[in-house]
């Protein structure tokens, strides 16, 4: 029978500000997320006292995170991925001294998963940066930023050295080309030259980053984080096929600098060819030398590429404009499922770059709804998901090295586009609504249980 390796990760991931709520609590300081209370596709909206958002409580992880690790570890997650918030550390990014209430609170959850037995998984930024760098500074766009992007990861490094062992720099780096406000701190209507140039930076600050990791922590391991935008051609005409190697270029070049140190030759000759200037200093090429340990990455699915500009005209998509497949089917929210798209992808990216792979993102987003007995019988997220890991384990007999797979928000919360609740992904029902009603009360769901039999059996109970 194909198995999982002995030592793969099981778990779940999130972000802080999708789950912890108390956005001002204790010290924290207004993030570029606070300041997008509709979601990353919504307006940016200065906060005033009294003004409230969905995300301003979220799930309350924050105060309940003790009842939802247990419930975690009562699944048998051997890892979850969770993200510091910024701000709660440095609340405008560019203060000399940290914020101790905000180092305090990670300490207390991190002893929470340590008395579980489970191994954090932490993102330095998830989706968001103090709201104070990109007001005074300009974001990503300002070189400085690198510098306090710097100072608060070594803080971090220095206070949790002995209690995280697995990082990772930027939550889907090359969403910024999509969403340059929460990517980089850019406001929409920014040119291709501010944006790759605020990337630039990005990429610099990851690199220096990875280094201090090294030196402050040499057991910890560091890597990156990709949307994996996956595409197909829409046929098999040369056309649709080099246009189709070109729009996975776009993606892939991030990984490409943080795992060979290097920008590649192709995006060299885009530069040109789109007159876009990137000032890259000696010191920067220097900088970007300090590699990743290993890749993570996100996958919900595949698009397609023609060269036809006419259907490319019709493509609509949730995150990213993408021609449909035809022969796929769509979730509630229009995206695609391919689990076989996440075994191509595992083993194109193993090809690419020979490092162990970390499936840090996958799930279902559905309008989950409880019935009589108040149970959420969510059969289609099981197979959803059981589907995937068939192929995740089918990449594993393919000789791809993947260290593990964390899903999609174990627990409901609040989704990052469009910041509602009704868009559920966990196994764990929070009963809240995208009106803010509800008792915050967890339910397990079916997936519940079926997820705690896939830990237990190392995935030998999956169907397929």
């Amino acid at each position: 029978m194909k198995t999982f390796p002995k030592d793969f990760l099981w778990g779940g991931a999130f972000a802080a500000n999708q789950v912890e709520g108390a956005y001002l609590e204790e010290g924290k300081g207004l993030s570029t997320s606070d300041m997008q209370p509709q979601g990353i596709f919504g307006p940016v909206v200065e906060r005033v006292p009294g003004d409230s958002s969905l995300k301003d409580v979220a799930i309350d992880f924050y105060h309940r995170y003790p009842e939802d690790i247990k419930l975690f570890a009562e699944m048998g997650f051997s890892c979850l991925r969770v993200s510091v918030a910024w701000t709660r550390i440095f609340p405008d990014g560019d203060e000399s001294q940290p914020n101790e209430a905000g180092l305090a609170f990670y300490d207390r959850l991190f002893d929470e998963l340590a008395a579980h037995g489970i191994t954090p998984l932490v993102t330095l930024s998830h989706y968001e940066m103090p709201w104070g760098l990109v007001k005074h500074y300009g974001g990503w766009g300002n070189r400085q930023t690198i510098t306090f992007f710097e100072r608060y990861a070594r803080t971090l490094f220095a206070r949790y050295k002995e209690k995280v062992k697995l990082w990772l720099t930027f939550n889907e780096i090359n969403m910024s080309l999509h969403a340059p406000l929460t990517g980089v701190g850019l406001p929409e209507g920014s040119s291709k030259s501010e944006i790759y140039q605020a990337i630039h930076h990005q990429l610099v600050a990851s690199a220096r980053v990875v280094k201090a990791c090294h030196e402050m922590i040499p057991d910890a391991r560091i890597g990156n984080m990709l949307l994996g935008g996956l595409m197909y051609p829409l046929t098999c005409k040369p056309e649709d096929v080099l246009k189709t190697l070109q729009e996975n270029r776009s993606w892939q070049f991030f990984g490409d600098v943080q795992c060979r140190g290097v920008y590649p030759g192709y995006m060299l000759r885009y530069f040109r060819d789109n007159q876009i200037q990137i000032a890259i200093t000696e010191a920067d090429r220097e900088a970007l030398k300090s590699t990743v340990d290993f890749v993570s990455f996100s996958y919900y699915m595949t698009g397609c590429v023609t060269a036809d500009e006419a259907l490319n005209k019709q493509a609509r998509g949730n995150v990213l404009s993408m021609v449909p497949n035809p022969h796929l089917i769509s979730s509630e929210w229009g995206w695609q499922i391919d689990p076989l798209g996440l075994r191509t992808l595992l083993n194109m990216l193993w090809d690419r770059y020979q490092k162990p792979l970390f499936i840090v993102e996958n799930g279902l987003g559905a309008n989950d709804k409880p019935d009589a007995e108040g149970v959420v019988q969510d059969d289609y997220r099981i197979r959803y998901l059981n589907d995937h890991l068939v192929q995740v384990r089918e990449a594993i007999d393919d000789g791809v090295d993947i260290i593990g797979y964390t899903c999609w928000g174990p627990i409901d919360l609040v989704s990052a586009s469009r910041a509602e609740l009704s868009k559920r992904y966990g196994f764990i029902y929070v009963d809240r609504d995208d009106s803010g009603k509800g008792t915050l009360a967890r339910r397990r769901k079916k997936s519940f249980y079926w997820y705690k039999e896939v830990i237990a059996t190392n995935g030998a109970s999956l169907d397929g």
